[in-house]
């Protein structure tokens, strides 16, 4: 079999361009909109019905998760061909915004801090421009708007079990990204972003007086040989080829300064690229953990939290992103393989199902005030990179659909 992709050229794919810029003040009204109403994970009530009600707007069939807020628009064209779904996560984060813009927050306490809500009108855009063209589509487009990607389990394993995936032949996911100056995309073949498990360590000792330590079992003695000798995992026992994190992120017990603490508490996150590595490192936690708190005489519990796994592109999806960028977006945005993120993504769910690749977008401009790290009080991002992300959209997505297969 053969594979030929076929891309439309000249004046009908300039007009197409223009189309899609003439969709920018919409887009930037509905993401201020969004931003001024945000909503924590698990509870995207009024952004979904936002979602919803745009979508029949255009036209497009409504189906609304059960398993949540989640939301797809589903657009079938009148002759068949395949099927890609388009995904954007929507929910945002308990941060007390501090920016003095007229779209700040009205939520208090919550906060669009990491740009879903840019995700949620691009792939608004990207649907309205479909909608109208529906005589040249060939195949199906699913637009899925998928709640709760901050919080684990996230929202993508429960879009995936109502079926959204189901006979589909491509996803493809962005993400709007300060870290990349405006005027860049990025994404890698293979693994782009870490896993992210979290651990929560308890070492029950004998609490005591201070002044007599001989007739107790000093939990946070143990929790200190632990957390140090945590630190040893990476460094002695995986691969130093495949890149991990073990990130200690707190350490708490005792009340008093002359009391010896019965109880420390120690938690923390870990975060490798592949499955291997990632199962080895909470093996050894584990391990480590008992055996530590038994050489001080105490006790020790665990509860580790397996969380996203490590979201790995499909090579020939990337190749496809790498070829279609650039002409796309145009010679004055740069299209970069990008390295390894340690960031977690439940993209990673969809692209275990089937090809797939999530690209960034760089959305970073010093001159607007778009200089801040994602989850940050003060963070926001160059608006016209919403631009970017529906032209990268729409080209990965016609890509797919008019590669015809030769027998």
């Amino acid at each position: 079999m053969l594979l030929m992709r076929v891309y439309e050229e000249g004046d009908g794919e300039r007009m197409k361009s223009l189309a899609v810029d003439s969709l920018m003040p919409e887009i930037v009204e509905w993401r201020r909109h969004l931003h001024r109403h945000p909503e924590l994970s698990f509870h995207e009530k009024e952004t979904s019905a936002f979602i919803a009600d745009k979508l029949a707007e255009f036209g497009i069939e409504v189906r609304r998760s059960t398993s949540g807020y989640g939301v797809t628009g589903i657009l079938r064209g009148h002759r068949p061909g395949k099927t890609v779904v388009l995904r954007a996560d929507m929910d945002a984060l308990p941060i007390k915004e501090e920016n003095k813009n007229d779209y700040v927050s009205q939520n208090e306490g919550v906060m669009h801090a990491c740009g879903h809500d840019g995700h949620t009108s691009i792939l608004l855009g990207v649907a309205s421009y479909y909608s109208s063209r529906l005589e040249e589509l060939e195949g199906e487009l699913r637009f899925l708007f998928q709640p709760a990607e901050e919080v684990c389990p996230g929202g993508a394993q429960g879009m995936i079990a109502e079926g959204m995936l189901e006979g589909a032949d491509a996803v493809y996911g962005l993400h709007l990204w300060t870290p990349l100056p405006m005027g860049t995309v990025g994404s890698a073949p293979g693994p782009l972003m870490a896993s992210a498990d979290e651990f929560f360590i308890d070492i029950i000792g004998r609490g005591g007086h201070g002044g007599m330590p001989n007739r107790t079992i000093d939990s946070i003695v143990a929790g200190a040989a632990l957390v140090t000798q945590l630190q040893s995992i990476v460094s002695r026992s995986v691969n130093p080829l495949e890149p991990a994190v073990l990130s200690v992120g707190t350490i708490q017990g005792g009340f008093a300064q002359n009391v010896i603490a019965e109880h420390c508490r120690i938690t923390g996150t870990v975060r490798a690229f592949d499955e291997e590595t990632r199962y080895l490192i909470r093996s050894r936690i584990e391990e480590m953990t008992v055996s530590i708190a038994g050489a001080y005489g105490a006790e020790a519990k665990i509860d580790y939290v397996m969380g996203y796994p490590p979201l790995v592109n499909h090579e020939g999806e990337y190749q496809r992103f790498s070829e279609v960028a650039p002409g796309a977006l145009g010679e004055a945005v740069q299209v970069l393989r990008m390295e390894k993120l340690m960031p977690a993504e439940d993209f990673a769910y969809y692209v275990k199902e089937i090809p797939g690749c999530f690209m960034f977008v760089g959305a970073g401009n010093p001159d607007k005030d778009a200089a801040y790290p994602h989850h940050h009080s003060k963070f926001d991002f160059d608006e016209d990179a919403m631009l970017h992300g529906m032209k990268l959209l729409i080209a990965m997505a016609n890509s797919c659909l008019q590669e015809k297969t030769i027998v």
